[in-house]
């Protein structure tokens, strides 16, 4: 998804398994609402992630569906996983991917790559998209690799269910189950579901850790947490969660990365290459989509 202008999240400290929490800015974009957790206004990563929004969940009339222009991206990498409704890919690569719920489209951006985010399949009829877009730093060295683009169908990730839970490995590990979406440096990336009361461990690796409830509430270190808030895990400490009700979490973390620079859809370690990437794309020097002549100006 190409960024938007938002209000930065607030942030509020909080004490014990739970060092901070983040209350994203809700953004209405015509269509469908984004909630943006990162970017926030004292945290702006969480490990490699640097970009995490929740779209929707929105419903749609047929012929009506998300739809955004081709734009470029440099120095991180795409996750789109979806709960519900569909989403076409095409970049400029010459991919032309459909994304539905469960499965991961990972685009590295790396260099610079151009991708466009039309209506699915489902276009025709009434839908509902609902989902999470996230961006992940790349480290510093890899900054400028060659752009890939992968598919991972939803029967490909490895997911763990008992005693009221659901895990579902979407990037890095959790006990014996490793995801096969590669990794740049350390990430972690789960989805969780739990039943009411269900209750589910978490180890205090990787150092940065947090969790961000996309339905219903959970119990965490004596703070409850409810749906669209993002709770950032005190570093070195085990936690746990308890289902306060039916609840959908994602779990999120890894390395940090160090400071990144963000600007539109561009995210560097130096500045100098968000400047480069900004005249380049003003001056049509990035590569564009097969058959689709469309694109987002640069923001001025």
């Amino acid at each position: 998804m190409s960024y938007f202008p938002a209000d930065t999240a607030p942030c509020s400290p909080c004490a014990g398994a739970v060092e901070q929490r983040v209350t994203p800015r809700t953004t209405d974009l015509g269509e469908f609402a984004v909630r943006r957790a990162l970017p926030a206004s004292e945290r702006r990563s969480i490990g490699p992630f640097v970009f995490f929004d929740h779209m929707g969940p929105a419903d749609f009339p047929p012929g009506s569906s998300i739809n955004v222009r081709p734009h470029p991206h440099i120095g991180i990498a795409t996750i789109t996983y979806l709960f519900e409704g569909e989403i076409m890919h095409r970049d400029s690569l010459g991919y032309a991917q459909p994304i539905q719920p469960g499965a991961v489209n990972l685009m590295v951006a790396g260099s610079g790559i151009v991708h466009s985010e039309r209506p699915g399949a489902d276009v025709d009829v009434a839908s509902r998209l609902h989902g999470i877009q996230s961006w992940i730093a790349l480290p510093a060295e890899q900054e400028e690799r060659a752009p890939a683009f992968t598919h991972y169908p939803a029967d490909s990730l490895p997911a763990v269910a008992g005693d009221g839970s659901r895990v579902r490995v979407i990037m890095g590990r959790f006990g014996e189950l490793e995801s096969p979406v590669t990794t740049f440096s350390e990430t972690l990336y789960l989805d969780v579901s739990l039943e009411a009361r269900a209750v589910l461990p978490l180890t205090d690796a990787p150092a940065e850790r947090a969790l961000y409830v996309v339905s219903g509430a959970v119990e965490c270190g004596g703070e409850t947490i409810g749906e669209g808030t993002l709770a950032v895990l005190t570093p070195g400490r085990p936690a746990g969660l308890r289902a306060l009700e039916d609840a959908r979490v994602m779990v999120l973390g890894g390395e940090s990365l160090g400071r990144r620079h963000l600007w539109w859809n561009f995210v560097a370690s130096d500045p100098a290459r968000i400047e480069e990437a900004k005249a380049r794309w003003a001056a049509g020097g990035f590569d564009r989509i097969d058959g689709d002549d469309e694109f987002i100006p640069l923001p001025r």
